[in-house]
Parts: structure tokens; C-alpha cells; sequence
């Protein structure tokens, strides 16, 4: 515009400012991401419905936003991930992957006939480097946090971050946490069903995917 705004970049911040809510955190024996699946429709079947997604055994990623675009970042990622394996026979780092990931998405905030990615991702991992937790956002610009929130929810549940985040929390008390503030910020919608969680720790280094058992007892845990 002519007071140098990037308009169609404002509005893919504002599709991912009414997405699903998604928050990150770093805890000291590994890295959690949980998320709101947001189903609308009660015969929507809640397990087809994937907001995690792996990159490699030791990354993972979610999103708000456009899930279609994540999906087809996450796809770039994961092939970034197999092709540094052949080549290098070492596991990425997840600086490498969140790099190209935003050159990608910066690429398309210049380039004529092209719109910007109307996602923001939270990408997590644990690497020789250590714990780390990244939020990309549509202008291709990153940055590192120890404990983030994306999506609809994010002023409220940030505030609750900035208040109760300690960095000696456990995964287990993160979940707690993240579970608490969503049921808080989700009011009567709350339901075990539409909430998603994943943990990479650091003693195996492998992404695993929590299920609703685990869920639900962080639901009950004040």
C-alpha cells in the first residue's frame, strides 16, 4: 500500500490470529506441543483429524492457520530431513529445517502470482545443539522461545505463560498446564477429543504422540 504495508501479509497474520490455538514449551526433560483439533461437526471422527506432525524421529510441528498450507511446508520439511540423512548420515538440526522453511515463506511474500502461506508453525526438536522451540510466522521471519502460543487464544493463554511458565517444569507438569489453559480459554467447548499433544524428550530424542488416557488425567490435575 502506499504507507508501505504488505496487506495480503496482514491478512495471512490475521487468518492465523483466528486459528486454532497451538502452544509450545520447553521443559527440562524434553519439548511439548499441544493443540486444539477445533472440530466443528460432532461426526467429524476426532482421530483423522492430525495437527501434529512429525518432520523427522527428533522434530515435530503444528500449526494455526491454514492447515493445508502447513501440510504442504511440513511435506518440504520432511524431505529436508530424509535428503540430510542420506547425504550427511547425521539427523537434521531444527535451525536447518525452520531456515528453509521461512526462506520458503518469505519467497512468497515478494514473488508476483504467489500469495503468502496463511500459517504460522511452532516447530520443536531436540538436536546436538539441545532443546529447542521455534515460531515461524507468515513473513518468513523466526524466533526462539522457551514457551509460545499461537492461533485464536494467544493473548489469553500467553498471559498465563508469562505468569506460570518455569523453565524447571517436567513434560508432565507442561502438559498440565497446557491442558488447564486451554480448558480455561475453551470454556463449555472444552472435550478431551479435540485436544492433540506430542512430546520429544531428551533421554530417546523421538517424537511420541500422548493419548487421551494422558490427556484426560491432566484435565483432572489442578
Amino acid at each position: 500500500s502506499p504507507d508501505g504495508r504488505l496487506l495480503q501479509v496482514e491478512y495471512a497474520m490475521k487468518t492465523v490470529r483466528i486459528g486454532n490455538t497451538a502452544m509450545g514449551l520447553v521443559c527440562k526433560d524434553g519439548v511439548l506441543l499441544v493443540t486444539d483439533k477445533r472440530i466443528n461437526d460432532k461426526l467429524v471422527v476426532a482421530e483423522s483429524i492430525e495437527k501434529i506432525f512429525m518432520i523427522d524421529d527428533h522434530i515435530m510441528s503444528t500449526a494455526a492457520g491454514i492447515i493445508s498450507d502447513a501440510r504442504v511446508l511440513v511435506e518440504r520439511a520432511q524431505s529436508k530431513a530424509q535428503e540430510n540423512k542420506l547425504i550427511y548420515d547425521s539427523p537434521v538440526d531444527t535451525i536447518d529445517i525452520v531456515k528453509d522453511m521461512c526462506s520458503l515463506k518469505q519467497l512468497c511474500t515478494q514473488s508476483g502470482g504467489l500469495r503468502p502461506f496463511g500459517v504460522a508453525l511452532l516447530v520443536a526438536g531436540i538436536d546436538e545443539s539441545g532443546t529447542r522451540l521455534y515460531k515461524t510466522d507468515p513473513t518468513g521471519s523466526y524466533y526462539e522461545y522457551k514457551a509460545v502460543v499461537i492461533g485464536e487464544g494467544e493473548s489469553d493463554v500467553q498471559e498465563m505463560l508469562h505468569k506460570e511458565y518455569k523453565e524447571s517444569m517436567t513434560t508432565e507438569q507442561g502438559l498440565n498446564f497446557a491442558v488447564k489453559a486451554l480448558k480455561q480459554f475453551l470454556g463449555d467447548e472444552f472435550n478431551i477429543s479435540r485436544i492433540d499433544a506430542a512430546v520429544v524428550k531428551n533421554d530417546t530424542k523421538k517424537m511420541e504422540k500422548l493419548d487421551n488416557a494422558a490427556i484426560e488425567a491432566a484435565s483432572k490435575n489442578k
